[in-house]
Protein backbone atom coordinates (compact mmCIF):
# COMPACT_ATOMS: atom_id res chain seq x y z
CA UNK A 1 0.00 0.00 0.00
CA UNK A 2 1.30 3.43 -0.97
CA UNK A 3 1.62 6.16 1.64
CA UNK A 4 2.46 9.83 1.26
CA UNK A 5 4.08 12.28 3.67
CA UNK A 6 5.17 15.90 3.33
CA UNK A 7 8.97 16.13 3.67
CA UNK A 8 11.03 19.23 2.93
CA UNK A 9 8.06 20.76 1.16
CA UNK A 10 7.64 17.71 -1.11
CA UNK A 11 4.97 15.00 -1.02
CA UNK A 12 7.03 11.80 -0.86
CA UNK A 13 5.29 8.56 -1.83
CA UNK A 14 6.59 5.36 -0.25
CA UNK A 15 5.67 1.77 0.50
CA UNK A 16 6.70 -0.56 3.32
CA UNK A 17 6.91 -4.34 2.97
CA UNK A 18 7.86 -6.81 5.67
CA UNK A 19 7.72 -6.89 9.45
CA UNK A 20 8.48 -3.78 11.49
CA UNK A 21 10.90 -5.55 13.83
CA UNK A 22 13.24 -6.62 10.99
CA UNK A 23 16.27 -4.64 9.81
CA UNK A 24 15.29 -1.99 7.25
CA UNK A 25 16.53 -1.76 3.67
CA UNK A 26 15.67 1.43 1.78
CA UNK A 27 15.55 1.10 -2.02
CA UNK A 28 16.38 4.28 -3.96
CA UNK A 29 15.41 4.51 -7.64
CA UNK A 30 17.32 6.01 -10.54
CA UNK A 31 16.86 8.98 -12.84
CA UNK A 32 13.25 9.41 -13.85
CA UNK A 33 12.46 5.98 -12.44
CA UNK A 34 9.71 5.16 -10.03
CA UNK A 35 9.88 2.92 -7.00
CA UNK A 36 8.07 0.18 -8.91
CA UNK A 37 11.32 -0.40 -10.85
CA UNK A 38 12.26 -2.17 -7.62
CA UNK A 39 9.54 -4.61 -8.55
CA UNK A 40 7.47 -6.75 -6.22
CA UNK A 41 9.40 -9.96 -6.86
CA UNK A 42 12.74 -8.32 -5.97
CA UNK A 43 11.27 -6.75 -2.83
CA UNK A 44 9.67 -10.03 -1.74
CA UNK A 45 13.00 -11.83 -2.03
CA UNK A 46 14.39 -9.38 0.51
CA UNK A 47 11.32 -9.77 2.72
CA UNK A 48 11.78 -13.56 2.65
CA UNK A 49 15.34 -13.00 3.85
CA UNK A 50 13.87 -11.27 6.91
CA UNK A 51 14.22 -7.63 5.96
CA UNK A 52 11.77 -4.77 6.18
CA UNK A 53 11.81 -3.07 2.77
CA UNK A 54 10.98 0.57 2.10
CA UNK A 55 10.82 1.77 -1.49
CA UNK A 56 10.05 5.36 -2.42
CA UNK A 57 9.47 7.60 -5.39
CA UNK A 58 12.21 10.23 -5.42
CA UNK A 59 10.93 13.79 -5.54
CA UNK A 60 9.59 14.64 -8.99
CA UNK A 61 8.98 11.03 -10.01
CA UNK A 62 5.95 8.80 -9.81
CA UNK A 63 3.62 9.98 -7.08
CA UNK A 64 6.18 12.14 -5.24
CA UNK A 65 5.15 15.63 -6.29
CA UNK A 66 7.59 18.53 -6.34
CA UNK A 67 5.59 21.76 -6.15
CA UNK A 68 7.01 24.47 -8.34
CA UNK A 69 5.59 27.75 -9.56
CA UNK A 70 8.52 28.25 -11.91
CA UNK A 71 8.05 26.69 -15.32
CA UNK A 72 11.09 25.39 -17.12
CA UNK A 73 12.12 27.43 -20.13
CA UNK A 74 12.44 24.27 -22.15
CA UNK A 75 11.90 24.15 -25.91
CA UNK A 76 12.61 20.46 -26.44
CA UNK A 77 16.31 20.87 -27.27
CA UNK A 78 17.94 18.99 -24.38
CA UNK A 79 21.57 19.72 -25.29
CA UNK A 80 21.01 23.45 -25.65
CA UNK A 81 18.99 23.56 -22.44
CA UNK A 82 21.58 21.78 -20.29
CA UNK A 83 24.55 23.64 -21.75
CA UNK A 84 23.10 26.95 -20.50
CA UNK A 85 22.11 25.88 -16.99
CA UNK A 86 23.82 27.18 -13.84
CA UNK A 87 23.93 25.43 -10.47
CA UNK A 88 22.37 28.37 -8.63
CA UNK A 89 19.32 28.21 -10.89
CA UNK A 90 18.38 24.56 -10.44
CA UNK A 91 15.17 23.73 -8.55
CA UNK A 92 16.95 21.27 -6.24
CA UNK A 93 20.12 19.22 -5.88
CA UNK A 94 21.01 15.58 -5.35
CA UNK A 95 21.73 16.52 -1.73
CA UNK A 96 18.14 17.73 -1.41
CA UNK A 97 17.03 14.30 -2.65
CA UNK A 98 19.28 12.61 -0.08
CA UNK A 99 17.73 14.77 2.63
CA UNK A 100 14.29 13.58 1.52
CA UNK A 101 15.37 10.02 2.33
CA UNK A 102 16.63 11.10 5.76
CA UNK A 103 13.39 12.98 6.32
CA UNK A 104 11.41 9.83 5.56
CA UNK A 105 13.48 7.89 8.11
CA UNK A 106 12.79 10.63 10.66
CA UNK A 107 9.07 10.47 9.97
CA UNK A 108 9.03 6.69 10.31
CA UNK A 109 11.20 6.92 13.46
CA UNK A 110 13.91 4.72 11.98
CA UNK A 111 17.29 5.50 13.50
CA UNK A 112 19.48 3.57 11.04
CA UNK A 113 18.96 1.61 7.84
CA UNK A 114 20.67 -0.21 5.00
CA UNK A 115 20.48 1.58 1.64
CA UNK A 116 20.42 0.17 -1.88
CA UNK A 117 20.53 2.63 -4.77
CA UNK A 118 20.54 2.07 -8.51
CA UNK A 119 21.98 4.49 -11.08
CA UNK A 120 21.21 8.03 -9.81
CA UNK A 121 19.93 6.38 -6.64
CA UNK A 122 23.45 5.06 -6.16
CA UNK A 123 24.78 8.63 -6.13
CA UNK A 124 22.16 9.55 -3.55
CA UNK A 125 23.31 6.54 -1.52
CA UNK A 126 26.89 7.83 -1.69
CA UNK A 127 25.77 11.18 -0.29
CA UNK A 128 23.90 9.43 2.51
CA UNK A 129 26.94 7.38 3.43
CA UNK A 130 29.23 10.40 3.40
CA UNK A 131 27.09 13.11 5.00
CA UNK A 132 24.77 11.06 7.22
CA UNK A 133 27.04 8.23 8.47
CA UNK A 134 25.15 7.92 11.75
CA UNK A 135 22.04 6.81 9.81
CA UNK A 136 23.74 4.34 7.47
CA UNK A 137 24.38 0.69 8.33
CA UNK A 138 25.45 -0.41 4.84
CA UNK A 139 25.36 0.66 1.20
CA UNK A 140 24.70 -1.36 -1.93
CA UNK A 141 25.36 0.69 -5.07
CA UNK A 142 24.14 -0.79 -8.35
CA UNK A 143 25.05 0.39 -11.90
CA UNK A 144 26.00 3.84 -10.67
CA UNK A 145 28.80 6.39 -10.91
CA UNK A 146 30.69 8.95 -8.89
CA UNK A 147 30.39 11.37 -11.84
CA UNK A 148 34.17 11.52 -11.93
CA UNK A 149 34.90 13.42 -15.18
CA UNK A 150 37.91 11.18 -15.84
CA UNK A 151 35.69 8.12 -16.29
CA UNK A 152 34.71 6.73 -19.73
CA UNK A 153 31.76 8.56 -21.29
CA UNK A 154 28.37 7.03 -21.93
CA UNK A 155 27.69 5.37 -25.27
CA UNK A 156 26.91 8.27 -27.67
CA UNK A 157 24.06 6.45 -29.41
CA UNK A 158 22.39 5.69 -26.09
CA UNK A 159 22.86 9.26 -24.90
CA UNK A 160 21.29 10.56 -28.12
CA UNK A 161 18.29 8.31 -27.50
CA UNK A 162 18.11 9.45 -23.89
CA UNK A 163 18.34 13.16 -24.71
CA UNK A 164 15.80 13.06 -27.54
CA UNK A 165 12.47 14.49 -26.35
CA UNK A 166 9.82 11.81 -25.90
CA UNK A 167 6.46 11.83 -27.61
CA UNK A 168 3.64 13.20 -25.50
CA UNK A 169 1.84 10.10 -24.15
CA UNK A 170 -1.42 12.06 -23.84
CA UNK A 171 -1.32 12.69 -27.60
CA UNK A 172 0.34 9.54 -28.92
CA UNK A 173 0.66 6.78 -26.34
CA UNK A 174 1.75 4.15 -28.87
CA UNK A 175 4.74 6.19 -30.05
CA UNK A 176 5.69 7.00 -26.45
CA UNK A 177 5.68 3.34 -25.45
CA UNK A 178 7.63 2.33 -28.56
CA UNK A 179 10.32 4.91 -27.80
CA UNK A 180 10.62 3.74 -24.21
CA UNK A 181 10.78 0.11 -25.35
CA UNK A 182 13.61 0.79 -27.81
CA UNK A 183 15.61 2.57 -25.13
CA UNK A 184 15.00 -0.07 -22.47
CA UNK A 185 16.05 -2.87 -24.79
CA UNK A 186 19.15 -0.99 -25.94
CA UNK A 187 20.51 -0.52 -22.41
CA UNK A 188 19.60 -3.95 -21.06
CA UNK A 189 22.54 -5.98 -22.37
CA UNK A 190 22.11 -9.07 -24.52
CA UNK A 191 22.99 -11.97 -22.24
CA UNK A 192 19.71 -12.23 -20.36
CA UNK A 193 16.21 -12.63 -21.75
CA UNK A 194 14.41 -9.34 -22.31
CA UNK A 195 10.65 -9.52 -21.75
CA UNK A 196 8.95 -6.94 -23.97
CA UNK A 197 5.45 -7.61 -22.59
CA UNK A 198 6.70 -7.10 -19.04
CA UNK A 199 8.39 -3.84 -20.02
CA UNK A 200 5.20 -2.58 -21.70
CA UNK A 201 3.29 -3.35 -18.51
CA UNK A 202 5.88 -1.44 -16.47
CA UNK A 203 5.79 1.60 -18.79
CA UNK A 204 1.99 1.71 -18.64
CA UNK A 205 2.02 1.43 -14.85
CA UNK A 206 4.54 4.27 -14.65
CA UNK A 207 2.31 6.39 -16.88
CA UNK A 208 -0.66 5.75 -14.60
CA UNK A 209 1.38 6.73 -11.53
CA UNK A 210 3.16 9.74 -13.02
CA UNK A 211 2.10 13.11 -11.61
CA UNK A 212 4.71 15.36 -13.20
CA UNK A 213 5.65 16.42 -16.73
CA UNK A 214 9.16 17.83 -16.29
CA UNK A 215 10.34 15.78 -13.31
CA UNK A 216 13.03 13.92 -15.23
CA UNK A 217 14.38 17.23 -16.57
CA UNK A 218 14.68 18.68 -13.06
CA UNK A 219 16.37 15.47 -11.87
CA UNK A 220 18.78 15.69 -14.80
CA UNK A 221 19.58 19.24 -13.77
CA UNK A 222 20.47 17.99 -10.29
CA UNK A 223 22.84 15.43 -11.80
CA UNK A 224 24.30 17.79 -14.41
CA UNK A 225 25.26 20.37 -11.79
CA UNK A 226 26.62 17.91 -9.21
CA UNK A 227 30.25 18.71 -8.39
CA UNK A 228 32.39 15.57 -8.23
CA UNK A 229 34.36 15.30 -5.00
CA UNK A 230 36.36 12.15 -4.28
CA UNK A 231 36.37 13.04 -0.59
CA UNK A 232 32.65 12.25 -0.54
CA UNK A 233 33.53 8.63 -1.28
CA UNK A 234 36.64 8.45 0.87
CA UNK A 235 34.64 9.56 3.94
CA UNK A 236 32.20 6.65 3.69
CA UNK A 237 32.73 4.22 6.55
CA UNK A 238 29.71 1.96 6.12
CA UNK A 239 30.30 -1.51 4.63
CA UNK A 240 29.70 -1.10 0.91
CA UNK A 241 28.93 -3.41 -1.99
CA UNK A 242 29.21 -2.05 -5.54
CA UNK A 243 27.53 -4.04 -8.33
CA UNK A 244 27.97 -3.27 -12.01
CA UNK A 245 27.39 -4.94 -15.37
CA UNK A 246 29.93 -5.54 -18.11
CA UNK A 247 27.43 -4.33 -20.77
CA UNK A 248 26.32 -1.09 -19.12
CA UNK A 249 26.19 1.53 -21.90
CA UNK A 250 25.23 4.46 -19.68
CA UNK A 251 27.82 4.04 -16.94
CA UNK A 252 30.78 1.92 -18.03
CA UNK A 253 31.75 -0.67 -15.44
CA UNK A 254 34.84 1.41 -14.71
CA UNK A 255 32.39 3.81 -13.03
CA UNK A 256 31.46 1.13 -10.53
CA UNK A 257 35.06 0.13 -10.03
CA UNK A 258 35.96 3.78 -9.39
CA UNK A 259 33.37 3.97 -6.60
CA UNK A 260 34.64 0.76 -5.01
CA UNK A 261 38.26 1.89 -5.27
CA UNK A 262 37.50 5.15 -3.46
CA UNK A 263 35.33 3.82 -0.63
CA UNK A 264 37.46 2.15 2.06
CA UNK A 265 37.07 -1.65 2.07
CA UNK A 266 34.25 -1.65 -0.49
CA UNK A 267 33.59 -4.85 -2.42
CA UNK A 268 33.19 -4.70 -6.20
CA UNK A 269 31.05 -7.30 -7.95
CA UNK A 270 31.18 -7.31 -11.76
CA UNK A 271 28.17 -9.02 -13.36
CA UNK A 272 28.88 -10.54 -16.76
CA UNK A 273 26.32 -9.50 -19.38
CA UNK A 274 24.33 -7.14 -17.19
CA UNK A 275 23.48 -3.80 -18.79
CA UNK A 276 21.96 -0.70 -17.23
CA UNK A 277 19.10 -2.66 -15.76
CA UNK A 278 18.74 -5.52 -13.32
CA UNK A 279 17.54 -8.72 -15.05
CA UNK A 280 15.24 -11.01 -13.09
CA UNK A 281 17.76 -13.82 -13.46
CA UNK A 282 20.07 -11.89 -11.12
CA UNK A 283 17.52 -10.93 -8.46
CA UNK A 284 18.29 -13.85 -6.18
CA UNK A 285 22.05 -13.48 -6.54
CA UNK A 286 21.92 -9.75 -5.76
CA UNK A 287 19.60 -10.26 -2.78
CA UNK A 288 21.94 -12.97 -1.50
CA UNK A 289 24.92 -10.61 -1.82
CA UNK A 290 23.05 -7.88 0.09
CA UNK A 291 22.21 -10.41 2.80
CA UNK A 292 25.85 -11.54 3.04
CA UNK A 293 26.99 -7.91 3.37
CA UNK A 294 24.51 -7.25 6.16
CA UNK A 295 25.14 -10.53 7.95
CA UNK A 296 28.83 -9.65 8.32
CA UNK A 297 27.83 -6.45 10.10
CA UNK A 298 25.45 -8.26 12.42
CA UNK A 299 27.89 -11.06 13.25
Amino acid sequence: MNHSVRINGVDICYEILGAEHQQTIVLIAGLGSQMIRWDDSFCQLLVKQNFRVIRLDNRDSGMSIFPTEKELNFNGNHQEFFSNIKAENIPYSLMDMAKDVIGLLDYLQIDKAHFTGRSMGGIIAQLLGSYFPERVLSLTIIMSTSLNPALPPSDPEVMAMMMKPSSDPTLNKEDYIEEKLLFAKRISGNLYEWDESLEIKMIEEELNRSKTKYGIIRQLLAMATYQYDREVLKKIEAPTLVIHGTQDLIFHFDCGKDIADAIPNAKFLLMEGMGHSVPKELYQLICNQITILISKISA
